[in-house]
């Protein structure tokens, strides 16, 4: 059985940092690329990024380039999103997910962890 777990989530002012973590177990973690796809309030899903099997190449919307930055250690089966510079618009629940950007036509699996970011 898949089973995810986000964490890292929290309450952080504008201009701080958060770092995501999403623990896998019950697939062969290192074979798939992983996507992190948010949801703020009263809105659908939207991908974040994207990180390929091996991490040598990783990709992100448009909304956080150059703030956040996907990672996976797969000797841990740990999928990770660091959060810079973070703003009132990246106020959301954070899921991690098996695939690409396609993840976002399904309901996530996991829990998912928060992100407010207020002043």
């Amino acid at each position: 059985e898949v089973q995810l777990v986000e964490s890292g989530g929290g309450l952080v002012q504008p201009g701080t940092s958060l770092r995501l973590s999403c623990a896998y177990s019950g697939f062969t973690f290192k074979a798939y690329k992983m996507s992190w796809v948010r949801q703020a309030p009263g809105k659908g899903l939207e991908w974040v990024s994207t990180i390929d099997s091996t991490g040598a190449r990783t990709y992100y919307s448009d909304s956080v380039k150059g703030r956040f930055t996907i990672s996976r250690d797969n000797a841990k089966n740990t999928l990770y999103l660091q959060l810079n510079s973070l703003k009132t618009e990246d106020t959301a629940m954070y899921f991690c997910e098996m695939g690409g950007a396609e993840v976002v036509t399904r309901t996530p699996r996991g829990q998912g962890t928060q992100v407010t970011v207020s002043s």
